[in-house]
């Protein structure tokens, strides 16, 4: 055997200079206790939670590939539910900042997430237009809710009923009643997707945003307040605008339950939103008083939702007025009867706008007790910023309180350099250069400048030079951040720059068909003694095309040009005397770079193609179709032939030059990358991308074999053919049966292969113990048995023992679709197993579950074997008195804690000290205030 070349692995390290991703939204979230400090952002796959007061990353929610497209936090503040792009969907403890939850049941990206008052249930919506309820305490679905033809855009679970409304892309508004898990009731009212709704007034009005300007507002009417009044005859309510329709404007699917609305009526629209386009997102602070939307644009329309007793104040100024009014043109007569009609603006008054930096993608409201109310946004251009007012005040005035703006750029890197010592990072974007510092991670320099399109450190990583899409190049000083000198080095864009061997000067390329030579040069300025750094134009090399990239040899003999031609010219340094022409790319060159011993260069085109050229006759050794989109940046690893490409298909690829291997691909950004840096050691790669992320990967000391790597390959990509593989048909399942919740995943496959192995071992003990004996019985004597050495692991336990530990073992919400693939073969075994459990008293309430979902699944096939008759009969006993007993242990605790809950609250210590606490911060708030005054007086 021959001798093998030994790879190292290259693997991700960090993600950086991402403040929020824009797929996601953002939300308060309540840490160590504190309210409206802390937010969750998405930031790809990962979540970030912020701390506003400091502008500090607190805590990542570590995700694993797919991006972050939904958050929500839980009512009690201690988790926060995430959705992904590819429909699963996690809960995070945000006190330890791991997820052990997931739930797989949708087959497209989670658009909505909504808890219910308590919690317990959690509904997802996705762009599967399906609806899941999951019950999360049990860790499993409860039922899928089908009806909507397109993505659901908003759930509500209403807090009284047991009801849940949706809203869709597909103009329609759904009323779920979930004990029946049928919709019924259906409203038809709008003409265009509805993006955003929210229940006010003690959830007796809908209030839905649409594709135009206009807010909605609907009035809701249930069986049990008709069947309360007297007087059926509804409330006279006349519509904010001339010519509002308040017929019933929803089919009429209605149910006889209590709890449904009996109608819902268009009362009008809010014609008080000033932005002209789409409602965006609809929100309600959880007092449920403050209204806020935003569309397209940077502005958020803050509404009040005025109480019984505020509408009654200003009903009874209205009719004062009117009295007043009546009296005037009336005089002499008698009394006449006079009739004020509440309207919607009535009920909804405006309180302020709030006009943010940039385009909102999302925003977050909190109402705090002070009667203080803020609101977060997360903005188009990786920006977070928080916003204050006062609602109670006459003319509330927004104040920007904070903003998150240093840990990443307003657009996108364009370019990336490492200094020499291969600690700073630079990355330039359309508006700043910021220095990095790569152990930490954290922005160390942020400067302004023009479009960057290149850059690199000057030797002694002092100072850095920047290209423009202008043609000048700006040099910074980066100890004072101070722009030293901006020179007009090309009349179009400075496409590339490449630093000279000998480190005294460097060459550009721009767009208007010229090479530039430069040299560093000490300078002094007409008010500062000390010198300063500046360059010097030296020569021109003037070409045909437009210059794409440049690189120099290592021995600065060479230069190579990069023109719009497709072709890539090789110059002689000192004479610029032409000297190879190498040609072969079907579109243009973009980037290139040339090996440490000067013997290749590699180049890179937007034809996808990668091709390895000789330096010393300019011939192509190997063409490779290297990426599924433009090849976008090329760079050897320092003192290897071992090279790097970054592409517009998402994919960092690493190469062989010698052998022509492909070596292994880098993934995690989700949208083009625009370019890379190694580092002079090659111990690190920075990347970035149009998804705004800098991505950090480091070089382990893992050696990397191609014949694993390529067995890796094909796993990863069975493992996504099983995910979109058709899921397994559910006997006896019909069209609109609900149970089944569970998505076909490569774990639940896994479960499914322990599950019959830990049978197939069962069966095979169960035969070896009966051997045993006969043995034992023809030997007279006692004779040891061997142990399975799997059982011995599990403590020397049983083969039937085993079987339970394997079930045991199983993710909740997996369960069911791991059981859904099992052969029928082995439910016969699985059943008689059961019953001994059941007996035992052993997990009753999860081996109830799995028996019902077998009984279910395999009903007809279970009910026409005759040996199984006798299993069933016995399962039936069993099953009914241990359940009832574990009931009755279940009921037996509930009352104790009833009585517990009862003695505490009789002695009232808890209402003592929440008193107490009160009363003490009311005093340091006087106390503040007084100071206050004594400091303005004196």
């Amino acid at each position: 055997m021959g001798l093998t070349k030994q790879y190292l692995r290259y693997v991700a390290s960090a993600v950086f200079g991402l403040i929020g991703s824009q797929k996601g939204n953002i939300v308060f979230v309540t840490l160590r206790g504190e309210k409206g400090r802390y937010v969750a952002v998405p930031a790809c796959e990962h979540v970030f939670i912020w701390d506003l007061r400091k502008g500090e990353k607190i805590l990542i929610l570590q995700g694993l590939k797919q991006e972050v497209t939904c958050l929500c936090p839980s009512p009690d503040g201690l988790h926060l539910a995430v959705g992904y792009e590819d429909g699963s969907i996690r809960i995070f403890s945000l006190l330890s900042g791991e997820g052990n939850v997931t739930f797989n049941g949708h087959k497209a990206a989670v658009t909505t997430l909504k808890y219910d008052q308590l919690g317990g249930r959690l509904a997802s919506g996705s762009k599967d237009t399906d609806i899941i309820v999951w019950d999360v305490i049990n860790e499993s679905g409860l039922y899928r809710l089908k009806g909507h033809k397109d993505a659901i855009t908003q759930a509500l679970f209403l807090r009284e009923k047991n009801l849940l409304v949706t809203s869709g892309k597909d103009t329609m508004v759904k009323w779920w009643d979930l004990d029946t898990q049928h919709c019924f009731k259906t409203m038809v009212g709008h003409r265009t997707e509805v993006w955003g709704m929210v229940l006010v007034s003690e959830e007796k009005r809908l209030i839905t945003g649409a594709s135009d300007s206009e807010l909605r507002a609907w009035d809701i009417t249930y069986l049990q307040e008709i069947d309360d009044l007297e007087e059926p005859e509804p409330k006279k309510i006349k519509g904010s605008s001339p010519g509002i329709q308040t017929t019933l404007e929803a089919e009429d699917e209605t149910l006889e339950t209590d709890e449904a609305p009996e109608d819902v009526k268009k009362l009008g629209s809010i014609k008080m939103r000033e932005g002209r386009d789409r409602v965006v997102n609809l929100s309600i602070d959880k007092t449920g008083r403050i209204l806020a939307c935003h569309g397209t644009d940077s502005v958020l329309e803050v509404f009040h939702i005025l109480s019984k007793e505020e509408i009654q104040k200003k009903m009874d100024k209205k009719m004062k007025k009117a009295r007043k009014k009546a009296k005037f043109w009336q005089r002499g007569e008698e009394d006449v009867e006079i009739n004020v009609e509440m309207t919607l603006k009535d009920e909804i008054q405006r309180v302020a706008n709030i006009k943010t930096s940039a385009k909102i993608k999302s925003f977050d409201l909190i109402h705090l007790p002070q009667g203080e109310l803020k609101a977060v946004f997360l903005l188009q251009n990786n920006l977070v910023e928080l916003y204050s007012l006062n609602p109670s005040l006459p003319t509330p005035q927004p104040v920007k309180t904070s903003r998150i703006t240093i840990g990443g750029h307003r657009s996108d890197v364009r370019t990336l350099s490492f200094s020499s010592d291969n600690i700073a990072v630079l990355s330039a974007a359309a508006d700043s250069i910021k220095i990095w510092n790569r152990s930490t991670l954290q922005c160390i320099r942020t400067m302004t400048c023009e479009y960057a399109l290149c850059s690199f450190f000057v030797p002694g990583d002092r100072q850095v030079v920047i290209g423009t899409k202008t043609g000048k190049l700006q040099l910074y000083d980066l100890a004072s951040g101070n722009l030293l000198e901006t020179i007009d080095a090309h009349e179009g864009a400075l496409w590339s720059m490449s630093l000279s061997p000998d480190q005294r000067g460097f060459v550009t390329g721009g767009a208007d068909k010229c090479v530039k030579f430069w040299d560093f040069e000490l300078v002094k300025d007409k008010n500062s003694t000390q010198k300063r750094l500046s360059v010097k134009h030296t020569r021109t090399l003037q070409l045909d095309e437009d210059v794409l990239c440049v690189s120099y040899s290592p021995s600065q003999k060479l230069l190579a040009v990069s023109l719009l031609d497709c072709t890539v010219k090789i110059f002689y340094v000192d004479t610029l005397k032409f000297f190879l022409s190498l040609y072969g790319h079907k579109l243009p060159v973009i980037c290139m770079d040339i090996s440490y011993d000067g013997a290749l260069i590699a180049t890179g085109s937007a034809d996808r193609n990668v091709k390895i050229w000789g330096l010393d006759f300019g011939d192509c050794h190997k063409s490779l179709f290297a990426h599924d989109d433009s090849v976008m940046y090329l760079q050897f690893v320092p003192k290897s032939h071992l090279f790097f490409t970054a592409g517009k298909d998402r994919k960092i690829k690493q190469w062989d030059a010698d052998k022509f291997e492909h070596i292994q691909t880098l993934e995690g950004h989700h949208q083009e990358i625009w370019c890379l840096a190694v580092s002079p050691n090659g111990d690190y790669i920075v990347s970035s991308s149009h998804d705004k992320s800098l991505r950090l990967w480091e070089r382990t000391r893992e050696p990397l074999i191609l014949e694993e790597e390529r067995e890796m390959q094909r796993e990863a990509e069975y493992e996504e053919s099983v995910s979109k593989e058709d899921q397994p048909a559910v006997p006896g399942e019909t069209q609109g049966d609900n149970y089944f919740t569970g998505k076909k995943t490569i774990e639940t496959v896994k479960a499914a292969e322990r599950i019959m192995e830990a049978i197939e071992l069962y069966r095979e003990e169960t035969v070896k113990m009966k051997e045993h004996k006969a043995i034992c019985k023809a030997a007279g004597k006692e004779v040891p048995l061997p142990i399975n050495p799997i059982l011995m692991a599990y403590g020397n336990i049983s083969p039937s023992a085993y079987v339970l530990e394997i079930f045991k073992g199983i993710k909740s919400s997996e369960l069911e679709e791991s059981l859904l693939v099992l052969p029928f073969s082995y439910v016969p075994d699985i059943l008689k197993l059961f019953n001994e459990f059941i007996q035992l008293g052993s997990d009753v309430e999860l081996l109830c579950r799995c028996l019902f979902f077998l009984l279910r699944i395999h009903f007809g096939q279970i009910t026409s074997n005759q040996m199984l008759v006798p299993v069933i009969e016995k399962l039936k006993e069993t099953t009914i008195s241990k359940v009832s007993q574990v009931r009755d242990v279940i009921g037996f605790n509930m009352a104790g804690l009833d009585y517990l809950k009862r003695e505490c609250e009789a002695k009232s210590e808890v209402m003592f000290f929440a008193d107490a606490t009160s009363h003490l911060e009311e005093k340091k708030r006087k106390r503040k205030k007084r100071e206050k005054l004594i400091l303005t007086l004196t």
